[in-house]
């Protein structure tokens, strides 16, 4: 049976950084305005918009839990593979595992920026709310960039100590 590594410490408050408030108030808008529409329904009176304002939270929230859970290395592992090998293998299979998310991470990056200079002079918004869609593709970039520039500095740390 595959084992599942996670790191389930638990930071104290005042150790916890931006990422994670800007994440939990994310989090706590989004529930507000949802619960809010799903009131407003059964009383008759719809919250109008309120799925465009959880998807801007939901970005954030996203962004900021994944740049959060890469910069503290907390990402859940599959260990079947790396248990059954020795040390060096270990060191070289997470060297790869780095490249490969580091390339993700790139792709991602330039797509995000390949869209967001096609369509910068356009103004694209929301339909109901009129939410502007440029600033939420620009958070998209500098999340996807920030985690990818994670995992090369993680690639550069174990290269250059195999070394």
């Amino acid at each position: 049976m595959a084992e599942l590594e996670l790191k389930a410490e638990r930071a104290p408050a005042a150790e916890r950084g931006p990422l994670f408030f800007i994440g939990a108030a994310s989090l706590l808008l989004a529930m507000f305005v949802e619960s809010l529409a799903v009131i407003g329904r059964h009383i008759g009176v719809p919250l109008l918009g309120a799925l465009e304002i959880i998807q801007a939270c939901i970005l954030l929230l996203a962004s900021a839990a994944m740049l959060a859970t890469t910069l503290n290395d907390s990402h859940a592992r599959v260990t079947l593979l790396l248990s059954r090998v020795d040390e060096r293998w270990q060191a070289r299979l997470r060297t790869f595992a780095d490249a490969l998310s580091a390339l993700f991470f790139i792709s991602l990056a330039a797509g995000a920026l390949w869209v967001t200079i096609e369509v910068w002079n356009d103004h694209e918004a929301s339909e109901l709310l009129g939410i502007p869609f440029r600033p939420l593709r620009i958070i998209s970039f500098i999340a996807a960039g920030a985690i990818a520039l994670v995992f090369l500095r993680e690639l550069w740390r174990s290269l250059r100590g195999r070394a």
